[in-house]
This record gives structure tokens, C-alpha cells and sequence, in this order.
């Protein structure tokens, strides 16, 4: 039988951060656009589409649960998301297809293959001249979760090579999206009616250290496209990269359309269980950041 491409049902599911909400929400957008029907009715959906998350043993489990559940019911199944990426040679995803974290905006032609019966996996890093990019652009098609919150991942990646991280594996290190990209973005979002822009990534605070440039000086940019009754929130950071930052950032945070918010992982208050996490931090680093930002 001729399969028509576009006329199908698909359920999106997403565990995990909100850099992979953001993900899920852009591969909605693209679908929806292409013509397929994005619904909430599992069973009446003739493909799943599931984005995974590979920080907590749980997310993964409720992920190859899901994969089971969706061969039971002979559903179609497109896999995104870390888990895939990082480990894509695990036994209970042999023959299915899969989406790698920087190829999202190929999730149209995935997923046409996919129902056509074909198993594709496209796991490539996005690279200009050599050098890796953030990921896919950031004007694609979104259907957002909450049609009042955007969710912009102002860079993939990090810097650290924690002990414990599968997160690592799967991002892999710094790619930062420039400003002007993040920007337009911004601007694109407002525009369609958004009231709040959450930035995030695997750390925000190394954001730009890769393209000559730093966080503060992203936020202030993005500071002067709010506006009036909108506002900015940002994601985590971890402490080494915020230290430098530490003025900056209080001036930023005390700004009337910016959220007085800051995510900051703790994960130990042992010196030597910071060291032998490779964290890059200690115990009076974080407590500096956090009096600091209090205080101020």
C-alpha cells in the first residue's frame, strides 16, 4: 500500500530538562507544519516520538518501558533525546530509528522514513568549517507547551568532564549559539505573544566562552528586547563560571523585567567528594556565589 507522508497521528512524549522540552517542542512545531496531527491520545497515534532524558535512572527506565509499551501496540517509534545519543548501540534500541540532539530539524524526514516502514539514524554533530554549532537553528516551527513561555537554549554542552555525567556523552562540550541568533529569537518569540523567555543549557554560565564572548554581555542584549511587561529567567549554572560573572550578574538579576533567580547545583558540601566528582569547585566557592548574589 502507498503511504502518504503527513497525513498520520503522532504523540510526543519528553522527559527530562527544559533544554529537552525546548527540543520537543521545535520537532512538534515541524511536524505540525509538515502536516501531521500532533495528539495527546497515545492510542490513537499511529507513531510515538520519544524524547529522552539520561540524568536519572527512573526517566530512562520510563523511557525503554515506553519503547516496549509502543512495540506491544505495533506503533511506529522515533527516538530523540540523550539516552539514544549517548548510548545508541544498546541492546533494546537495535532496529529502531533515532534522532541525535543536534539533527532535530531533519525530524520530518526521520519520521517520514520511519512510517514508511525504514529504520534511520541521524547521531552527526552540526559543524561550520570544522567547528561545532549550538545545534539546529533557532527559527524553526514550535509548539510550545505553555503558549506564554519560550524556551531558548542559548548553547549545547560543557566544559567539565564530571565523573558521574552521562548528560556529557550525549551533549558533548561547549557550542554556543551568538548573540544575535538568541536575540532575533527573542524578539520572534514576543512578537508570537510570549510573556517570558526561560534561557537554558547543560550551563548557562559558560555560555560564549567558545565564541569570544560571555553571558553577561548575551543578557544585557536580551535585556533590551523585553518588553514592557515581559520577563527573563535564567536556567543553571554551575559555580566556577559564574565567580568571574559575580557583579555583572547582580546588576543583571536586580533588573525589573529579569526573574531574581538563579539555579546553582550544590551535588556536595565535601571538598573531597567535589574532587573526586571533578566538579571544579569547592565548598567556599559556592558559598561565595551564593552570599554574593544574597547579599546584593
Amino acid at each position: 500500500n502507498s503511504i502518504i507522508p503527513g497525513a498520520q497521528k503522532i504523540w510526543i512524549r519528553t522527559w527530562g530538562c527544559s533544554h529537552n522540552n525546548s527540543d520537543g517542542e521545535y520537532m512538534a512545531g515541524q511536524l505540525a507544519a509538515y502536516g501531521y496531527k500532533i495528539t495527546d491520545n497515545s492510542a490513537e497515534a499511529d507513531l510515538w516520538l520519544l524524547n529522552s532524558c539520561t540524568v536519572k535512572n527512573p526517566a530512562e527506565d520510563h523511557f525503554r518501558n515506553s519503547i516496549k509499551k509502543a512495540q506491544e501496540g505495533k506503533k511506529k517509534v522515533v527516538l530523540a533525546g540523550c539516552v539514544p545519543q549517548a548510548q545508541p548501540r544498546q541492546d533494546y534500541l537495535k532496529g529502531l530509528s533515532i534522532i541525535g540532539v543536534q539533527q532535530i530539524d531533519r525530524v520530518v524526514e526521520v519520521v517520514e522514513e520511519t512510517i514508511k516502514g525504514h529504520s534511520v539514524r541521524l547521531l552527526g554533530q552540526k559543524k561550520d568549517n570544522g567547528k561545532r554549532l549550538g545545534g539546529a537553528r533557532l527559527d524553526l516551527p514550535k509548539i510550545r507547551k505553555n503558549p506564554l513561555i519560550e524556551i531558548i537554549s542559548i548553547n549545547t554542552g560543557c566544559l567539565n568532564a564530571c565523573t558521574y555525567c552521562k548528560t556529557k556523552h550525549a551533549r558533548g562540550d561547549l557550542a554556543s549559539y551568538p548573540i544575535e541568533e538568541l536575540v532575533n529569537r527573542a524578539k520572534q518569540s514576543f512578537q508570537e505573544g510570549v510573556c517570558e523567555i526561560w534561557l537554558t543549557s547543560e550551563d548557562t554560565g559558560a555560555y560564549g566562552r567558545d565564541i569570544g564572548t560571555d553571558l553577561p554581555t548575551l543578557l544585557w542584549k536580551l535585556v533590551e528586547a523585553i518588553p514592557e511587561g515581559a520577563m527573563l529567567r535564567l536556567g543553571m549554572t554551575n559555580p566556577p563560571y559564574i565567580l568571574e560573572h559575580l557583579e555583572e550578574m547582580a546588576k543583571i538579576l536586580n533588573h525589573p523585567r529579569v526573574y531574581a533567580f538563579l539555579h546553582i547545583p550544590v551535588q556536595s558540601a565535601s571538598d573531597s567528594v567535589l574532587m573526586d566528582m571533578k566538579r571544579e569547585y569547592c565548598v567556599a566557592d559556592f558559598k561565595q556565589v551564593v552570599d554574593f548574589l544574597k547579599e546584593k
